[in-house]
């Protein structure tokens, strides 16, 4: 998988083209307004991005997850926004509904979420716990008749306030296991709009400044016994497994970030000069973009590896651990030393590597933190938990 089929080298080229020649132009005033680029993710519905890796019989494009990744990929070498937008939406809300859905469930959104009419958000984390998902989590789920009613609050939750939000899946506890006495986690579909589910206003981030982000609260929100998605008791289960997924598209999308970087830098040190020459003529500027082309090239291999073991049915939580931990690493330090070439440009919002440096660090945090993943390697490596 190291050399990209004909399929995949066409589609990564239709997504990097888009990126450069839709995208880059408008998403600067999308991030300096903090607003939600509703054109851009259109336009991406119609392209089928948001269909990749689900089979055209749910309306999907019947590609795989790799290609989900080779389109973050290329996203991100423009703006992480769009692509943690798309990346949110693919993996967190509709990956959930196409590996654990009914029938039913299948047949009501699969179809709106491939084409990019619908957004869903996972709604996991919570105000007072991170990590620790099962014994931070404070949010309840009461079987009441034929009815779930639910309580609680999450919060960072990606994609769960815009117009075209149409359901969050929230992790809750619904009882004690039988075995351990620990909390029983389920998940459960809850429809935008529903009564007692409320959506606070947007963060205001450091990053990612042009993609949805909100903290939400449920109030005795009372949704159908029929909205469990998978098994009672399964979710945190299920959240795993989406989670190890998910780390791989994280990492390609922060590859795709510290690819911009060079791709920004390369040009910036043709253009600028200093004491009468080009700045990439100096050797200490070549030797910081040859690292940031290392880094770029590492990261991409590891998540490269990660995907073709998930793709072949193979164990790969260490590799996906291991893609996540190096391409998150590399896009925080590339975006650190592009900043350091564009000097006092690279501190304005109008050059990308402003954007790229505000937006990088999340990477080094979201769907795992760093620390985590070595947690997580380490235990693959067969260390003491």
């Amino acid at each position: 998988m190291h050399r990209l089929n004909d399929e995949y080298e066409a589609l990564r080229e239709t997504v990097e083209e888009f990126a450069r020649d839709v995208v880059a132009p408008v998403i600067g005033d999308y991030y300096e307004r903090c607003a939600f680029p509703y054109d851009l993710v259109s336009q991406m519905g119609r392209m089928g991005l948001f269909g990749l890796p689900i089979p055209e019989e749910h309306g999907g494009m019947g590609g795989d997850y790799f290609a989900l990744c080779l389109a973050l990929e290329e996203l991100a070498r423009v703006d992480s926004s769009v692509a943690i937008t798309l990346e949110a939406a693919v993996s967190l809300g509709t990956m959930p509904v196409y590996r654990f859905g009914t029938r039913e469930q299948k047949a009501e959104w699969l179809p709106r979420l491939t084409c990019g009419e619908t957004l869903g958000a996972f709604g996991l984390t919570e105000p007072g716990g991170g990590t620790d998902v099962p014994g931070g989590m404070r949010t309840t789920a009461v079987l009441d008749g034929d009815e779930w009613m639910i309580n609680g609050s999450k919060a960072f939750i990606t994609n769960s306030g815009t117009d075209i939000t149409g359901f969050v899946a929230v992790a809750a506890i619904t009882g004690r296991r039988e075995d351990t006495g620990g909390p029983e986690i389920s998940t459960i579909l809850v429809p935008s709009g529903t009564p007692g589910f409320t959506v606070s206003k947007k963060y205001s981030k450091v990053g990612w400044s042009a993609s949805d982000t909100r903290e939400l609260s449920f109030s005795d929100c009372r949704v159908p016994a029929a909205n469990l998605l998978g098994e009672r008791g399964r979710g945190y289960a299920q959240f795993l497994q989406t989670l190890d997924e998910g780390r791989i598209a994280i990492a390609a999308l922060s590859v795709g970030l510290a690819q911009g970087c060079v791709d920004e830098s390369l040009r910036y040190v043709r253009e600028r000069t200093a004491f009468g020459l080009p700045i990439g003529r100096y050797q200490a500027i070549q030797f910081k973009v040859a690292d940031m082309e290392v880094r770029a090239h590492t990261a991409r291999l590891s998540y490269y590896h990660a995907a073709e073991k998930m793709l072949a049915g193979e164990p790969f939580k260490k590799e996906a651990a291991i893609a996540k931990l190096v391409s998150s690493n590399a896009a925080m330090d590339n975006a650190r030393d592009a900043t350091q070439i564009f000097g006092g440009y690279g501190f304005m919002n109008e050059y990308p590597v402003g954007r790229f440096y505000r937006d990088a660090k999340i990477l080094e945090i979201g769907e795992g933190t760093s620390e985590v993943q070595r947690m997580l390697i380490a235990r693959q490596l067969g260390m003491p938990a």
